[in-house]
């Protein structure tokens, strides 16, 4: 049965360059890359390709030991043309100088009534091949889902409540037909309940209202109501021995073009954001685009920090790096690395806190530049309870960090370390008084409890 959840909790980040809803007209950038480092838990990557090699989209490039059947695959046809590694040969990026027309690599398609009587291995095999499994992600721990695995349920967020977020509306027009396929072949893998949560605070787009085979939930309420790991959180739970599979809504819609289309198809149109943009709109590209064609005379100062995602949980990747396997938006802002004279305590309307410790009659509803100055350094670990004003679940979450820091396996367990990935509490690292890494620290705990 569908519900409906009403959360309290939470803070919008009202930043100022939201995307203007048109898509812009650009010439494609030249380079695209994959990048091992976007999925976790890939940590011994093996490269089928070598520098001079011509792919496909589709083309499969590498693909982790762990888990030797899943295959990380070309966005883009073209060459490939710099295989870029770290400190002891880790694999950073792919780099594919692209074709002018994108040509694919044909998989096996099928009908709409052939989908129906698809077995889960037939589904399972086409999936990891092509390069579509990788949006498949897998909590606990939040790492590429393992194909021999059965979730307990699936959960896909229809809706992002993230500062500058997308409006999915202009991200996903005219693909209903996709994601309902994608939901066809969804259902094959899990015996529970395949989740789509819309927004119950905005109009709902009709492929994720009126889609068949799947719960319609609403979610109303601040940021982070948008994150799947909340909604997991308040419609069923994980608990130690529990698994369950999210999938953003492109990666739905992936799944279903591969199945009708016989292609990986990485287009994907993204919103180039931010208050140091001249001009934010929504352009079409390929994932693993060069960021760079985006802001090249489209900024407003060259001292910025550029950012593949949201400006909480998004990795910064400066102006020639590459966007992200799961981004659908390039963030500007200014770099913030500059001391303020007596910022901490010279009262102002123009700083967004979320104690109103600066402009205590501000109006958080108005938009707010915001650099990356973080207006102070890490410090002892303050119980201010404000972590715990900003995350809707039922989570202590100033003792969950502690607990991490302190090893302690039976705190952190009991403590719901299971429920939460970075996403989900990279609101708290915001509001957080004492300037910790919350997500770090997170992620510290979770490789504990994974690998110990």
């Amino acid at each position: 049965m569908s519900k409906f959840v009403k959360l309290k909790k939470g803070f919008n980040i009202n930043l100022a360059g939201k995307a203007e809803e048109k898509i812009g007209e650009i010439q494609q950038p030249e380079t695209f890359a994959v990048k091992p480092t976007d999925f976790q838990r890939i940590t011994r990557p093996k490269l089928l390709v070598e520098e001079g090699a011509s792919v496909k989209a589709g083309t499969p490039l590498f693909f982790d030991r762990l888990q030797e059947n899943v295959m990380y695959t070309s966005p883009v046809s073209g060459e490939v043309v710099e295989i870029k590694r770290g400190e002891k040969r880790k694999l950073l990026e792919i780099k594919i100088l692209a074709d002018k027309k994108i040509t694919h690599e044909q998989f096996t398609k099928f009908t709409v009534s052939e989908m129906s009587s698809l077995t889960k291995e037939t589904a399972t095999e086409l999936l990891t091949k092509s390069g579509v499994w990788p949006n498949i992600v897998q909590r606990p721990f939040g790492s590429i889902a393992d194909p021999t695995a059965t979730p307990k349920a699936i959960f896909i967020s229809a809706f992002d409540t993230n500062p500058l977020s997308p409006n999915y509306g202009i991200l996903f027009k005219g693909q209903d037909q996709y994601f309902q396929a994608g939901i066809d072949v969804l259902k094959k893998f899990t015996p529970g309940v395949v989740h789509v949560n819309t927004n119950a605070d905005a109009e709902v787009l009709p492929m994720f209202a009126h889609v068949k085979g799947a719960e319609v939930n609403k979610f109303s309420g601040p940021n982070p109501a948008g994150n799947v790991g909340v909604q997991i959180h308040h419609l069923d739970p994980i608990n130690k021995g529990d698994l369950v599979w999210t999938v953003s809504p492109f990666g739905v819609i992936q799944i279903g073009k591969l199945f009708l289309e016989g292609i990986y198809d990485a287009s994907k149109v993204i919103a180039v954001c931010g208050s140091e943009v001249s001009n934010p709109q929504y352009y079409s590209t390929y994932s693993g685009a060069n960021v760079g064609r985006f802001i090249e005379g489209n900024l407003k100062s060259d001292h910025v920090r550029v950012i593949s995602g949201n400006v909480l949980s998004g990795e910064a990747v400066g102006k020639d790096g590459f966007l992200g396997f799961f981004a659908n938006q390039v963030t500007v802002i200014p770099e913030g690395d500059k001391e303020e004279f007596l910022g901490w305590i010279l009262p102002t309307f123009n700083k967004l806190s979320f104690q109103r410790a600066f402009g205590l009659f501000a109006n958080t509803k108005r938009e707010f530049v915001l650099d990356t100055n973080t207006h102070g350094e890490q410090r002892s670990f303050v119980q201010s309870g404000n972590l715990e004003k900003v995350l809707p679940m039922d989570i202590y979450v100033t003792y969950l960090m502690k607990a991490i820091l302190a090893e302690d396996y039976d705190d952190m367990e009991a403590l719901g370390i299971y429920e939460v990935i970075e996403e989900d509490l990279a609101l708290c690292e915001f509001v957080d008084v004492s300037k910790n890494d919350i997500q770090k620290i997170l992620r510290q705990g979770l490789d504990l409890i994974q690998y110990s």
